[in-house]
């Protein structure tokens, strides 16, 4: 599947690729070939969103930010 077909998809189709993409990608993230280092910040940085003391974003959200600083 290429990315004009994706696109030419209802949005519910979207979601169901998107999740069972993110399922892959957490099912094989001890697997990957990222480095130590990389795979240390993303688990500090999932470890801060638990807690609280981080939030995630969405991505409108970040590109309305971008720039208004």
């Amino acid at each position: 599947m290429i990315a004009a077909e994706i696109k030419a998809l209802p949005m519910a189709e979207k979601i169901q690729i998107m999740e069972a993409l993110w399922e892959e990608f957490r099912s094989n993230y001890d697997e990957s070939d990222i480095s130590i280092e990389m795979k240390s910040l993303l688990d500090q940085r999932r470890k801060r969103v638990r807690s609280g003391e981080s939030q995630l974003l969405d991505w409108d959200s970040v590109k309305n930010q971008i720039g208004r600083r």
